[in-house]
């Protein structure tokens, strides 16, 4: 058995894994993704995270009692960009900033003449300038100066819960994705005085205050006896090196190489492949280590993604979420009758999901266009989530572009996978067969299979793929449905973000939110 811990942003979950990819038991803790003391502020107490996967990890246990005794390796996969600020002590100096926090740094970077000409000439300062106001580690350093003088490590949330388990400062090569000094092609942390390896420059953090990496697969330590005793996880216990949850998504359902994207319908929306080469999906945007050693994962994502279903949810299903709570099932169940209540289109209702401005949309804001008085809160249902596939559609499309390879169908992850109605929309949308994984929790699998290979439960990490993942069903798209969409992209979906971003800008300027 293998048991998995998937924190995200939102729940962390325990979850152990049969070594053929089966769910033998799962608990999952849920808490408030963050607090927001201002606008675009977006912080959480680190130590949430611990005291979640031990309470969920304690709780399995006790229900798994012989099972647990047998467990090989232990997995971890965190939601990503989310960094802990610990004194010599392992003791948290200051919550963390979530990924979606939009507080910003002032540049002080500044290169010399000549490469700033370079820079200029290449067209990548003003990208360097913003990449480098997002950096978290700027805006503590910048405001927060004891606290930094005070952190002995700056470490992921996974390198902060390999901490606690094994008393080690550890962490995996893809797991490191964030506003950090990391070499993304190289895969190893960055070398200041590397001319063109800018993240050195841009996140000058002291060497000795990064953990050491591992690569997937390799042993981070094993379980202490302090570590034992509060997760119910026995001690000495294996430890594997794993990724960041979107990389363990990508491996969980089976994507490793350009024939086949993999979408996630997570917090934040991606699509993903896996290629043997470095490739930047965007100019200048780095890809992210994949779980497979010497690989990568090249990504386009929408921030807030599918987190605009709680958003829905929150704010226009009271009556569906009343009605879930009498039939003691999710709300997001009954939320589904709303999409068969409304047609391919939503009406004529087009949503661009850019709730968080993204890389190359600094101004940019959500937006509804096509109201009438025939729209209903069904429409709006389904544009919501009509408009994520367009986004991912237009990413994958970005992919194939700088890639040069076309992906010949598309799989499926992530909490809104689970619905059928979900997966039809995307795979009409896409006009693509979408396989659905036998398990939503395709994270944790990924972790599984990983952790799997680590401890030599399977020879190749190959093997474990082959025997560990698994498919439930395929979708395939309806040609009607198909047809419509594919005119609402093209004509309408493609030309919003132009039509609208001057007025996004203006927005901004006057309200002064996000942060300019």
């Amino acid at each position: 058995m293998i048991l998995s811990i998937d924190c995200g942003t939102q729940s962390t979950r325990a979850i152990l894994f049969s070594l053929e990819g089966e769910i033998i038991d799962k608990e999952q803790i849920m808490y408030e993704p963050y607090v927001s003391e201002k606008a675009g502020w977006a912080e959480q107490n680190a130590e949430i995270y611990w005291e979640s996967l031990c309470k969920a990890s304690l709780e399995l246990s006790k229900r798994n009692k012989l099972v647990f005794s047998n467990i090989l390796g232990v997995g971890i996969t965190t939601l990503r960009s989310t960094m802990v600020n610990v004194d010599n002590q392992g003791n948290i100096l200051r919550p963390s900033l979530v990924w979606l926090d939009q507080r910003t740094a002032k540049n002080v970077y500044t290169p010399n003449f000549a490469l700033d000409l370079v820079f200029r000439a290449i067209g990548v300062k003003s990208t360097l300038q913003k990449m480098e106001r997002k950096g978290q580690c700027n805006w503590i350093r910048q405001n927060e100066p004891e606290i930094w003088s005070k952190t002995h490590k700056y470490l992921q949330i996974s390198a902060f819960l390999n901490y606690r388990l094994t008393g080690n400062f550890t962490d995996s090569v893809a797991s490191q994705i964030g506003y950090i000094p990391f070499d993304y092609k190289k895969q190893t942390w960055a070398n200041p005085k590397d001319l063109f390896e800018f993240s050195g420059k841009l996140y000058p953090i002291e060497k000795e205050k990064l953990p050491e990496l591992v690569n997937p697969g390799e042993r981070v330590g094993e379980v202490s006896k302090i570590a034992s005793h509060i997760t119910g996880i026995p001690e000495k216990t294996p430890v594997i090196a794993c990724g960041s949850d979107k990389g363990c998504e990508t491996l969980g359902m089976g994507v490793t190489d350009t024939t086949i994207a993999s979408l996630s319908f997570g917090t934040t929306a991606t699509v993903q492949t896996t290629v043997s080469s470095y490739l930047e999906p965007i100019r200048f945007f780095p890809a992210y280590p994949s779980l497979i050693p010497k690989h990568w994962n090249p990504e386009i994502e929408i921030y807030r993604g599918f987190w605009m279903i709680s958003w829905f949810k929150n704010e226009f299903a009271l009556k569906e979420v009343q009605k879930a709570a009498e039939m003691n099932i999710p709300a997001e169940v009954v939320m589904n009758e709303l999409l068969i209540n409304s047609p391919a289109g939503a009406m004529g209702l087009i949503v661009q999901p850019y709730w968080s401005p993204g890389l190359g949309e600094k101004n940019a804001k959500g937006a509804m266009i096509g109201f009438g008085d025939v729209h209903k809160k069904e429409h709006v249902y389904r544009a919501v989530i009509e408009g994520l596939a367009y986004g991912l559609l237009d990413g994958m499309h970005k992919l194939e572009k700088r890639g040069g390879f076309q992906f010949q169908q598309i799989a499926v992850s992530g909490g809104a996978s689970q619905s059928d109605e979900i997966c039809q929309i995307t795979a009409d949308v896409f006009n693509m067969p979408l396989l659905r994984g036998k398990t939503h929790e395709t994270s944790g699998l990924g972790a599984a299979i990983i952790t799997a290979y680590g401890v030599r439960a399977y020879s190749t990490l190959k093997e474990a793929v082959n025997k560990m993942v698994n498919y439930e069903k395929t979708f395939f798209p309806d040609k009607k449905h198909a047809q419509i969409y594919n005119s609402l992209y093209k004509e309408v979906y493609l030309k919003m973000f132009k039509n609208l971003e001057p007025l996004y800008k203006k927005i901004r300027e006057i309200t002064k939110y996000p942060e300019i």
